[in-house]
């Protein structure tokens, strides 16, 4: 499998790459810069900011086709993380500082599995110290104990444009299905 071209990340990383390696080699000149310099670097700049405001959208254009047709109905928050709970659980909230028990399951949009507790120990991890993605830490914080969730992570929440050198591909978007089985 070519390493730029996976079939959910397109040519977003390879023409990023590309970007900041044209990039590396002007900013590499040692030639004094003069005003028309300066302008070059925020035209770079701007062009820079566009492609990647151009990039969310494109995701979130794909987060949002995904959505429709499975019909789910998401809440959304602030930073583009989505989440389902679709089995409400009676115990606590909850908070930063707990410990947080789950099983899951990682897809990709194209349905691939990328990982499970399946037949393994499920997450343990301390809510609010890192060590998961960030949208997982953003997520579950909306969860009680025994809610069962589908969270959608856009790649900026999960693992970004280089993915995670193993299974998760570049500029991938997560689909998480959570049930947050305890809370210390």
């Amino acid at each position: 499998m070519n390493f730029f071209c996976h079939k959910d990340s397109g040519y977003i990383p390879m023409l990023l790459i590309s970007i900041f390696i044209c990039f590396f080699f002007y900013s590499c000149d040692n030639t004094p810069q003069s005003s028309s310099g300066t302008k070059h670097f925020g035209n770079i700049k701007d062009s820079i900011i566009n492609y990647n405001k151009k990039i969310v959208r494109t995701e979130d254009q794909q987060i949002e086709d995904f959505i429709a047709r499975y019909q789910w109905k998401m809440n959304k928050t602030t930073t583009g993380l989505r989440y389902m709970i679709y089995k409400k659980g009676d115990g606590p909230q909850a908070k930063k500082g707990m410990i947080a028990t789950l099983d899951y399951s990682i897809r990709l949009l194209s349905g691939d599995l990328i990982n499970s507790s399946a037949g393994k120990a499920p997450l343990v991890f301390k809510i609010g110290h890192g060590g998961v993605e960030s949208g997982l830490e953003e997520g579950i914080l909306f969860l009680h104990k025994g809610d069962h969730v589908k969270f959608i992570v856009p790649s900026h929440l999960a693992f970004g444009l280089m993915g995670d050198q193993d299974k998760i591909p570049p500029g991938a978007t997560l689909v998480y299905n959570v049930e947050l089985i305890n809370l210390k």
